[in-house]
C-alpha cells in the first residue's frame, strides 16, 4: 500500500489515496501505522476517497481505531495532496466528511499549496447524548467537568474549551483522559485548554478523543475561537498558537468559523516495507 505522511501544524495522519488504493480493514491499520516505535507513527489514518455529493470524500481513523466525523488538520492536508499530486486542477474544492461536507480554498506558491482556508460551516447544535437539557439544541454550553469551568462547543466533533492562567501547567495528561471519557460524555469529547494572552491572541493545548495531546486540533481551534468570541473574551478574528504551528481563525455573526493554516507532505513510502532495512 502506498501512503503519505503530511502534519498540519504538527497534526500527523497517513493519507492513502483510496482511488487506486484498497484497505480491507482501515481500523486495524490505523492502529498498527500510528505507532511510533513499532509503525509509520502518526494521529491516525485518513483514506481520499471518491464522493457523490463532492470532489472527495475525507474517512478519518484516530490512533486507537476508532472512526472520526471530522479534522481540521487533516482536512486542510486533503487539499493540498488533491492539488499537488494531480488529482484536482481546482483551488476551490468541496470535502464530504461524516459531519458534513467542508469547502476549502487552495493558496499555492510554486505549484505547490502551503496554505488552506476551510470553511467549516456554523457550530453545530451540541448533540443530546453529551448533556441532558431540555432543549438540547444549544450551540454553546457552559459546563463544570472535572472542577474545571468551560464551554461545551460542535464544529461537527465536540470539544470541551477550558480557559485557564498557562497552558504550560495545564493538567492535559492527567486530567485530560478523564474529561474525555467522563460520564457526560458518552461518546467522548475533544478537550482544549487555552490560555488568552489577547483579545486577538491565545495558546492552546488539546487532549484529542481516540489520540490522546497532539500537536495541534484544527476542529478544536475552530471550537475555541467561536465559543470564547461568543463570550466577548476574544475578538472574531484571532490567532491561536499550538504546540505544532499556527492556526488563523474567523468567526462570523451567524456562528460560521473559517480556519486559516499550514499543509506539509513530509514523505512518501510503501507499508509494510518491501525491503527490509540493511543490518550494520
Amino acid at each position: 500500500m502506498k501512503f503519505t505522511k503530511m502534519h498540519g501544524a504538527g497534526n500527523d495522519y497517513v493519507y492513502v489515496d483510496a482511488f487506486k488504493e484498497k484497505v480491507a480493514d482501515p481500523a486495524a491499520l490505523s492502529i498498527a501505522i500510528s505507532d511510533r516505535h513499532t509503525g509509520i507513527g502518526s494521529d491516525g489514518l485518513i483514506l481520499i476517497a471518491p464522493s457523490k455529493k463532492a470532489d472527495f470524500r475525507m474517512i478519518m481513523f484516530n490512533a486507537d481505531g476508532s472512526e472520526g466525523n471530522m479534522c481540521g488538520n487533516g482536512i486542510r492536508c486533503i487539499g493540498k495532496y488533491v492539488f499537488d499530486h494531480g488529482l484536482t486542477k481546482k483551488k476551490a474544492i468541496r470535502v464530504e466528511t461524516r459531519s458534513g461536507t467542508v469547502s476549502l480554498d487552495l493558496h499555492a506558491k510554486g505549484g505547490k499549496v502551503d496554505q488552506v482556508t476551510v470553511d467549516m460551516g456554523p457550530a453545530r447544535p451540541v448533540p443530546k447524548e453529551f448533556h441532558v437539557r431540555a432543549d438540547g439544541v444549544q450551540t454553546l454550553l457552559q459546563e463544570s467537568c472535572e472542577g474545571f469551568e468551560g464551554y461545551v462547543a460542535s464544529m461537527g466533533n465536540p470539544h470541551f474549551v477550558i480557559p485557564l492562567e498557562s497552558t504550560e501547567t495545564a493538567p492535559v495528561t492527567t486530567k485530560g483522559p478523564l474529561i474525555e471519557r467522563h460520564p457526560d460524555f458518552p461518546s467522548k469529547v475533544n478537550v482544549e485548554f487555552v490560555q488568552i494572552l489577547s483579545k486577538a491572541h491565545v495558546r492552546q493545548r488539546t487532549w484529542e478523543r481516540g489520540s490522546g495531546e497532539t500537536f495541534a486540533c484544527g476542529s478544536g481551534a475552530c471550537a475555541v475561537g467561536f465559543a470564547l468570541s461568543r463570550q466577548g473574551l476574544t475578538e472574531d478574528k484571532v490567532r491561536v498558537d499550538l504546540l505544532g504551528g499556527t492556526l488563523q481563525i474567523e468567526v462570523g455573526k451567524d456562528g460560521r468559523v473559517w480556519m486559516t493554516g499550514p499543509a506539509v507532505e513530509v514523505y512518501s513510502g510503501e507499508y509494510p516495507p518491501t525491503k527490509s532495512p540493511r543490518r550494520r
